[in-house]
C-alpha cells in the first residue's frame, strides 16, 4: 500500500468515550492490529472510529451509552486523517449544550462545525466488519435492505436524505389513512413523494448490487464469489420501463391500495417491502441455506468487492473496520484474508484475542496491546 493512495488515520484522541477516560494513539500508513483479551477495550477503539462515518457507529448505540461512566465531561472522538487530498482533522462528540435533555450530536471538520453529519462522508470513506454482520445474511428483510443501504451511502451520500425523506412520506400515509381526514389532495401529495422518493432508491440499490456483481465476477479462491439479487415491485418495473414510468406505477398503486392498507395498517407498496437475496455463485446455493462460515465467507467477498469499488470511484482506498473476524476463520482463509486485505490498499483496523492469529501480518502491520482501557504499541 502506498500511503498517497489510501485514507490513514495517523492520530486518535479519545475522551470520555467508553473505556477510556482518555487516549491518544500515533499511527502510521501501515495496518494496525489491536490483540487483547475480551472485554479489554479493542471494540471500543473500533466504535469510535466508526463515528467518524454518518449514523449510528458499528454498534448502533445510543448516544449516552457512548459516556465513559468515570468522568463527567462528553464523550469526544478527534482523528487526523491523511490522504492524497491533505490533512483532514475530523471530530465528532456529545454536545454539551444538551446535557439533561435529549442527547445530541456535534460533528466538526477542521474546527468548523458541520450542520450535518454528511460532512463526514465527504471527508473519509469507511467500511466495516463486526460479528452482528454475520446474521445479517439469515435475518429478515429489513435487516439486508440496510445493510445494502449503507453500501449505497458510501457512493451517494444524498441516498440517506432519500430513504429518510420516504419513510416519513410512507408512515404520514398510513397516518392520514387511518386517522384522517382523508384528503385527496394530501393523499396524492404523500404518494408523489413516496414513488418519487421510492424509485430513486430502488435505482441507486440495483446500480449497487450491478456494480458488486461485475466486481465480484472474477473473485476466486477461498472466498466465494456471491450474486446479489434485488427482489421488488419497484426493482421489477425499473428493470422493465424508465424511471418516470415506474414512479406512475408506483402512484397507480399507491391510490389503489388506500383502502387496504387503511384496514391492515401496513403499507404494501414500495421499496421498504423488496429484499437482498445472495446466492454463492460457485455452489449456486442461496445464502440461507449456506453454513455459517460459508455466510461469513460470501458478507467477506461482498464488503472487500465493495472496498474496491470505492478505491476505483474516489480514487482513494477506504479505511476498514474488521472486529474478531480471524478467530473465526480457518488458517487458510485467514491467510486469503490476508492478502486480500493488504491488496486492497486500504489501512484496516483489525482487532482479535490471539496475537499469534495475526502473525501473517508481522512486518506488514503494526500492533497495539488492548487491556484495561491501556493501548502500547508492541
Amino acid at each position: 500500500m502506498t500511503e498517497s493512495s489510501a485514507y490513514h488515520l495517523c492520530r486518535l484522541v479519545l475522551t470520555a468515550f467508553r473505556s477510556y477516560p482518555a487516549l491518544k494513539m500515533e499511527c502510521a500508513p501501515e495496518p494496525v492490529v489491536l490483540a487483547g483479551p475480551n472485554g479489554g477495550g479493542k471494540t471500543n477503539i473500533l466504535e469510535a472510529i466508526s463515528l467518524l462515518a454518518p449514523g449510528r457507529g458499528l454498534r448502533r448505540a445510543a448516544l449516552a451509552d457512548l459516556q465513559c461512566r468515570a468522568v463527567d465531561e462528553p464523550w469526544a472522538v478527534v482523528a487526523e486523517i491523511k490522504s492524497p487530498l491533505g490533512f483532514t482533522t475530523l471530530a465528532t462528540g456529545l454536545d454539551p449544550e444538551a446535557a439533561g435533555s435529549i442527547p445530541r450530536r456535534l460533528v466538526r471538520a477542521d474546527g468548523k462545525p458541520a450542520k450535518s453529519q454528511a460532512v463526514l462522508s465527504e471527508q473519509l470513506s469507511m467500511l466495516w466488519i463486526t460479528p452482528e454482520l454475520d446474521r445479517i445474511l439469515a435475518e429478515g428483510q429489513s435487516a439486508r435492505r440496510k445493510f445494502l443501504d449503507r453500501l449505497v451511502f458510501g457512493f451517494d451520500p444524498a441516498h440517506a436524505g432519500r430513504v429518510t425523506r420516504y419513510e416519513r412520506a410512507v408512515r404520514e400515509r398510513l397516518r392520514v389513512l387511518h386517522d384522517g381526514p382523508q384528503e385527496p389532495a394530501w393523499l396524492n401529495a404523500l404518494e408523489d413523494e413516496i414513488a418519487k422518493s421510492g424509485i430513486a432508491i430502488a435505482a441507486a440499490r440495483l446500480q449497487m448490487t450491478e456494480n458488486l456483481n461485475r466486481q465480484m465476477e472474477d473473485v476466486t479462491g477461498a472466498f466465494p464469489a456471491a450474486v446479489l439479487r434485488l427482489e421488488g415491485m419497484a426493482e421489477q418495473e425499473l428493470e422493465q420501463n424508465s424511471a418516470l414510468v415506474a414512479e406512475e406505477v408506483m402512484r397507480a398503486r399507491l391510490a389503489a391500495a388506500r383502502s387496504a392498507d387503511r384496514q391492515s395498517g401496513v403499507s404494501s407498496i414500495g421499496p421498504h417491502r423488496s429484499d437482498l437475496r445472495v446466492v454463492h455463485r460457485p455452489k449456486n446455493l442461496p445464502s440461507e441455506l449456506c453454513s455459517t462460515g460459508e455466510q461469513k465467507a460470501l458478507l467477506v467477498t461482498v464488503m472487500l468487492c465493495h472496498a474496491q469499488l470505492l478505491r476505483h470511484w474516489r480514487g482513494i482506498a477506504p479505511l476498514l473496520l474488521l472486529d474478531d473476524i480471524a478467530a473465526h476463520l480457518d488458517e487458510m482463509r485467514r491467510a486469503a484474508l490476508y492478502d486480500w486485505l493488504l491488496a486492497t490498499g486500504c489501512q484496516f483496523w483489525i482487532s482479535g484475542t490471539d496475537r499469534d492469529l495475526f502473525a501473517p501480518l508481522d512486518g506488514k502491520a503494526q500492533f497495539f496491546h488492548v487491556h484495561g482501557g491501556e493501548v502500547r504499541a508492541v
